[in-house]
């Protein structure tokens, strides 16, 4: 069995912390966290994969044990956050690698493969989103500021930053609440208690709308390259529907879609699953 290891690097004057494990010699794997989350949430997965593949998992910028500068100093778009684990990649020496994408980890990931086709290996999307169809009701708060980006409307969002909030994320979906360890759920909430964390995040919920934006040049990523693509998604999720997940094969015609009985945060209770549909998939 391989060990994890837990190390910060210096990007460009950013410290990014990220866990990895795996033979240097295997083929290289990134994991891409989401919200509000850090490279806690694959502390299941790459154990169960790490004879199969070199993996390594950063916190983004503002995320986990990574830098979470001022916003002054530091501008919360998802473009300056691909920026820097665009950067990361070459410090750590992830020249070509297989890229597994999560939620906030979607639009970083699939702005480094549209950067740079030659890298990617392929893509394993965890409820990791790139159309529009994928995006459910629950987005509506978050639409009405990008749509007026007034303080009323900012402050409604509040409410996503809550303990609760958290808590709802990790179990809404899943059939068997007891196979959520509260771990998690403690862990975001304490990051998310940070002094100026609310305002980080608030920022990156209006600059979600670029992503969005993205999506097409996205599509047309997937239409050009045809990358490797497996899905692997919790079909309850509230935020990222099961249609989001189906249309990747429009696109990339032998993308594999696989879903899990479980909610937004499906590696808590389908770790052992989701291994085993990357192991498959991977196998030739």
């Amino acid at each position: 069995m391989t060990h994890t290891t837990y190390r910060s690097v210096d990007v460009d004057g950013f410290k990014i912390h990220y866990r990895e494990t795996g033979s240097p010699d295997k083929p290289k794997l990134l994991l891409l966290h989401g919200f509000p989350s850090s490279s806690h949430m694959f502390r299941d997965l790459m154990p169960l994969l790490g004879d199969r593949f070199h993996m390594v998992a950063p916190d983004l910028p503002g995320f986990g044990q990574s830098d979470m500068p001022s916003r002054e100093a530091f501008a919360y778009t998802f473009d300056h956050i691909a920026s820097v684990i665009d950067r990361f990649t070459d410090v750590v020496g992830f020249d070509r690698f297989v890229v597994y994408v999560f939620d906030y980890g979607a639009p970083t990931g699939f702005r480094l493969a549209a950067k740079h086709p030659e890298r990617i290996a392929g893509i394993i999307s965890q409820n990791g989103n790139a159309y529009v169809e994928g995006l459910s009701d629950g987005w509506n708060p978050i639409r009405a500021y990008w749509e007026k980006p007034s303080a009323d409307n900012r402050e409604a969002l509040r409410a996503f930053l809550a303990p609760e909030t958290t808590r709802w994320q990790y179990t809404h979906g899943v059939t068997d609440e007891s196979l959520v360890s509260p771990d998690g759920i403690a862990l975001d909430n304490h990051y998310l208690a940070r002094e100026g964390a609310h305002e980080v995040q608030l920022d990156l919920f209006l600059d979600y709308q670029s992503n969005v934006a993205l999506y097409p040049a996205f599509q047309a990523y997937f239409r050009k390259h045809r990358p490797r693509f497996l899905a692997v998604w919790g079909k309850n999720d509230p935020f990222f529907l099961p249609p989001g997940a189906e249309a990747f094969k429009r696109d990339i015609p032998d993308a594999q879609v696989r879903f899990f009985d479980t909610g937004h945060f499906a590696l808590e209770t389908h770790a052992k699953e989701i291994a085993q549909a990357i192991r498959e998939f991977f196998a030739t």
